[in-house]
């Protein structure tokens, strides 16, 4: 039958995921399950390569008892739900879809699936082909406060009903969706520079009287879009409509006001440290240690040294790479894909198997890994005297012989 054919769990989950993400907001984020990424589906049918770039990036994300089809972060067309108000931060949302695999659509069991989600998300939804959906589903989807999404052959989708939000806090493996789709997630926006001092003197050169891009790129760094963007990242300024100070980025400016007396001395002093190799920390003291405070107020850098401190503690002194990604993915796993990770649906696919498990060989390709972490954030670290080596680019990186290690484990 012509349903069969085209309205599988994956190609259900393709249309719902355009329907609920379109991929115009520059908050959103959103994941399909690693089940997905795979070459067929469970009825040994081939996953069509546009269905699954439609789905990409993956990631197995426990969200209450399970795993959802579909994780994301992001506003949702009002018309989606039962209320207009969504609150301040955009909601985490669920998915679980059914498609025809050679027998009934199994409707009932999604919609108590996606109700457990709502220990920890914030809006659940069940799709499935509309033809297939009963009128007793969607009574028990009202009920359990669990949407209903029918998508038709040509891939449209109907609302045949609409959730409400509910204020479920993100603080499992689930937060590590929310934090790629923040302002400080790794995934599309982070560093385009490996060197603090090009994103701490941002905030100086935007207290100043001067022109911001004229001043950083006079005396810090030509790629002033970079720097802007870096320091947005690490939470140093709000880059929109126009780059304003955060709290933190206040107290760079306190500080330089100190140290030099005026903001012009304290951004024409980053001009002495202009292609240079050594060590920030090392070079510049003072500037080392205001640099080492706001790279750890990170969110990753904090996991990152935590962690490392208890390999140290368990023996192990010197992780390379590939070890630290082992052990992290056995404690955070979502966490530890996003971060290392390229969102690329090749690369997920080769690294994560079925069941979202590392695959032992990819571990060792430079390629596999994200650059603005192994390299950018690496290189940051090291600079703020957190960690012993600097970051490489993964055209240029050994997995097995990048050292991960704390200058001083305590």
């Amino acid at each position: 039958m012509a349903t069969s054919a085209s309205l599988t769990e994956p190609s259900v989950l393709a249309h719902t995921k355009r329907e609920l993400f379109p991929g115009d907001d520059p908050d959103g984020y959103v994941v399909a399950d690693t089940q997905f990424a795979q070459e067929r589906w469970v009825d040994r049918r081939p996953i069509a390569e546009e269905t699954k770039a439609a789905l990409a990036p993956f990631n197995h994300v426990r969200v209450g008892t399970g795993y959802p089809d579909l994780v994301g972060v992001g506003p949702l067309d009002n018309d989606l739900l039962a209320v207009d108000r969504q609150g301040e931060r955009p909601p985490l949302v669920v998915v679980e879809a059914k498609g025809y695999s050679g027998g009934t659509v199994d409707g009932e069991r999604a919609v108590v699936q996606a109700h457990d989600r709502l220990d920890e998300a914030n809006v659940a939804f069940v799709s499935a082909p509309l033809a297939s959906i009963r009128d007793g589903e969607r009574t028990l989807a009202r009920e359990l406060n669990v949407g209903v999404l029918g998508v038709t052959e040509s891939g449209r989708v109907e609302v045949l009903e609409r959730p409400r939000v509910v204020g479920n806090r993100t603080d499992g493996e689930a937060g590590a969706i929310r934090f790629q789709a923040g302002a400080q997630g790794v995934a599309e926006k982070s560093f385009g520079l490996n060197h603090p001092k090009n994103y701490l003197a941002y905030p100086l050169a935007v207290a100043h009287d001067g022109e911001t891009e004229r001043l950083v790129a006079d005396h810090v760094v030509g790629a002033v879009d970079a720097a802007r963007q870096g320091a947005a990242f690490l939470g140093l300024v709000d880059a929109q409509p126009r780059p304003t100070l955060t709290p933190l980025g206040r107290e760079v400016v306190r500080f330089g006001l100190e140290e030099f007396g005026t903001l012009e001395a304290a951004v024409v002093d980053f001009e002495s440290y202009r292609r240079s190799r050594k060590r920030f920390v090392d070079v510049a003291p003072r500037w080392g240690q205001v640099a080492r405070r706001v790279v750890y107020a990170y969110p990753a850098t904090t996991l990152l040294v935590e962690e490392l401190q208890q390999m140290h503690d368990d023996g192990i002194d010197a992780p390379s790479l590939v070890e630290l990604v082992e052990w992290l993915h056995a404690h955070h796993p979502t966490f530890t894909v996003e971060l290392f990770f390229r969102g690329d649906e090749n690369v997920r696919e080769r690294v994560l198997n079925e069941g979202g498990e590392l695959r032992d060989a990819p571990l060792s390709d430079g390629d596999s890994y994200h650059s603005p972490t192994v390299f950018q954030l690496k290189a940051m670290l090291y600079h703020a005297g957190l960690l012993t080596d600097r970051g490489a680019e993964p055209s240029k990186l050994d997995p097995e012989r990048d050292t991960w290690a704390l200058c001083h484990p305590v």
